[in-house]
């Protein structure tokens, strides 16, 4: 992974989460260690889970959106029979039920269902929300609400090991997939319910959890070793065109102004000056540039 950063206030790191803490207390311990006021996470996960947490610093905010809509993939670890009102570990038990004789096939049967763009309702505990409350709050009282399903895609579904009552999946899927729920109803179609007993995130498009430090490490540095571990925003905008300018057309977009170019129309284009990346923008069919979000050196 390369780690070309000039600006040791902004950037991206790479945490790998431990299970029990959440999201939030990871990003604030993050933000303590690192001394920078200015962050966001770009998908949480539940405190049962571990794994990548894509953390945005100061001016490398600008780029979190793009990282909220990548994909991800996750370890899964399912035991089947037992059913929580989370669908994890952390829940309270609500049923149990028989697992039937199951064997990869049957398994392999039943996750073919579940491969492409389907539709899932979100499970109660989450936060998500219901007329300006989140379902998990409403949970904690006890509150049941009717949510609608949503769209989402399942790019991959692998069955890794099938030793009942415990299966290990790999699933790569589109932003708003909730594997809790994916792992609910996987249990349903096999006719005995499930939960998950482990949780981790091993990418987040386009990064991956190799690459990531733990909380406890990331402290044992010395404070120039951990912004050291900050990536540049451009890390996170690979998969887009290039379009480099010179110094006259990086000023002109440093003020808001449209620049000719010689570049192909695209909706969104990252911008460089020399080793210097300037931020976002579209190219419209003239082969004009049109700045839509510039990151301050």
């Amino acid at each position: 992974m390369t780690k070309s950063n000039t600006n040791p206030t902004s950037g991206i790191l790479l945490l790998d989460k431990p299970s029990g803490v959440t999201s939030n207390q990871a990003l604030g311990r993050a933000k303590r260690l690192l001394g920078i006021r200015k962050a966001g996470h770009t998908g949480t996960l539940d405190p049962m889970a571990t794994g990548l947490l894509t953390l945005c610093f100061g001016e490398a905010t600008k780029v979190s959106a793009f990282l909220l809509d990548a994909d991800k993939t996750y370890l899964a670890e399912l035991r089947l029979g037992v059913e929580t009102d989370s669908g994890d570990a952390d829940g309270a038990v609500v049923r149990e039920r028989p697992v039937p004789g199951l064997d990869g096939d049957d398994v392999e049967a039943v996750l073919r269902e579940f491969r492409g763009s389907i539709e899932q309702v979100p499970p109660m505990v989450s936060a998500l929300k219901h007329q300006g409350q989140r379902l998990h709050e409403l949970a904690r009282r006890g509150i049941e609400v009717e949510r609608p399903p949503r769209p989402v895609t399942i790019h991959e579904l692998e069955l890794l090991d099938c030793v009942p009552p415990r299966l290990e999946l790999r699933v790569r899927c589109s932003k708003g997939t909730y594997v809790r729920s994916l792992a609910m109803d996987i249990g349903d179609r096999l006719g005995c319910g499930a939960h998950l007993t482990a949780l981790r995130r091993t990418v987040s498009d386009p990064f991956d959890v190799d690459d990531a430090i733990d909380p406890d490490a990331l402290e044992a540095l010395e404070p120039e070793a951990r912004r050291a571990r900050l990536l540049s925003p451009e890390q996170a905008l690979v998969a887009l065109p290039l379009v480099e300018v010179d110094a006259e057309a990086a000023s002109d977009l440093g003020f808001g102004r449209r620049v000719r170019t010689g570049a192909d129309p695209a909706e969104t284009v990252r911008i460089r000056h020399g080793d210097r990346f300037l931020g976002v923008g579209r190219v419209d069919d003239a082969g004009v540039l049109h700045p839509k979000r510039l990151i301050r050196a």
